[in-house]
């Protein structure tokens, strides 16, 4: 695992090629298991998003990119992050408990969607609330005032180290 600039990082697998688009990885489901089973469920509570990258094909990167501009995404972060500090006077991230509980309530469809995913994940109070931060970012990005069921789900959807610890 490495950390920069308060980021997070661990190889999916041992010798660090699961996944890989050339099959290199030969480490074997148990070994991936017990591997992922060393990060402890306190230090995972604190990562917020935790998404898999794939390795990228050589032929991919040199056809260069296919999605959104930066500067387009740059404008959505940082109207974004206007928004939280109008609403709350300061970022999502540094929300207390209380403050997650009073702007980051998701709609009664959302709150069932969480409630069904606490129970299935088996997510801890803080997992709980950290999802509820994704989610209200995400309906931020979005423009959203409220936080909707689908800002939900795709905030648990960035829980992937969760859901295949549980698997």
């Amino acid at each position: 695992m490495t950390a920069e600039n308060g980021k997070r990082a661990t190889r999916p697998c041992p010798c660090g090629y699961l996944g890989h688009y050339a099959n290199r990885c030969r480490c074997t489901p148990d070994q991936v298991l017990r591997y992922r089973w060393k990060i402890s469920g306190p230090l995972l509570d604190r990562i917020d998003v935790q998404l898999e990258v794939p390795a990228v094909e050589p032929e991919a990167l040199a056809r260069g990119a296919d999605g959104e501009a930066s500067a387009a995404i740059r404008e959505r972060v940082t109207l974004a992050r206007a928004r939280q500090v109008a609403r709350q006077q300061k970022t999502n991230a540094r929300l207390t408990t209380k403050e997650v509980d009073e702007h980051c309530t998701p709609d009664a469809e959302g709150a069932i969607l969480l409630g069904k995913a606490i129970a299935r994940l088996g997510l801890s109070a803080r997992a709980y609330h950290r999802v509820l931060k994704v989610a209200r970012s995400i309906a931020d990005i979005e423009g959203s005032e409220r936080v909707r069921s689908t800002h939900v789900a795709e905030a648990i959807r960035y829980r992937t180290l969760d859901r295949a610890m549980r698997a």
